[in-house]
């Protein structure tokens, strides 16, 4: 006597269910976590880039409103706030200067403000330090401020 009952799995075709087995999805599952894994640090890393990015952009302004500043006032202004002053109201200071995550330090002499400034920029959230002359924009020069994820040695645009 034949049952009329059949398996679902290994019936007759017409009444299979149709799936994945377990393997399949295992080796899906393993392909993704690879792919995963390849790309997560690259984007990491594009967004570090990003970072430090926002942190040129934001020296470069700051060197234009300081040649207009040595134009205009025969003189370089210091980080500070009021007028005659580079802060987040100076003229041509980019946005990118106004986020909280953006430390400066001005390491440069007060009294030689006439001829010569030197400010380190950097984001926090980056990895690299900008120095800024009247002369030269370069990242991580010796003797710069020592680059911090915290933004210890440097303080917001006031």
């Amino acid at each position: 006597m034949h049952s009329s009952r059949h398996c679902l799995v290994h019936g007759p075709p017409e009444k299979r269910i149709k799936g994945f087995t377990l393997i399949e999805l295992l080796i899906v599952i393993a392909i993704i976590g690879i792919l995963a894994g390849l790309l997560i640090p690259s984007l990491l890393a594009a967004q570090q880039r990003s970072y430090d990015t926002g942190a040129q952009a934001c020296a470069k302004s700051i060197e234009s409103a300081q040649g207009l500043a040595q134009i205009d006032l025969h003189t370089y202004m210091s980080i500070g706030s009021g007028v005659g002053k580079v802060n987040r109201a100076t003229d041509g200071v980019n946005a990118a200067c106004k986020v909280s995550t953006m430390y400066f330090k001005d390491r440069s002499d007060i009294t030689a403000l006439n001829t010569t400034y030197t400010f380190d920029v950097w984001d926090k959230r980056g990895n690299k330090m900008f120095t800024l002359t009247p002369t030269s924009l370069q990242a991580n020069v010796n003797g710069a401020t020592v680059f911090s994820d915290t933004g210890a040695g440097g303080v917001n645009l006031p």
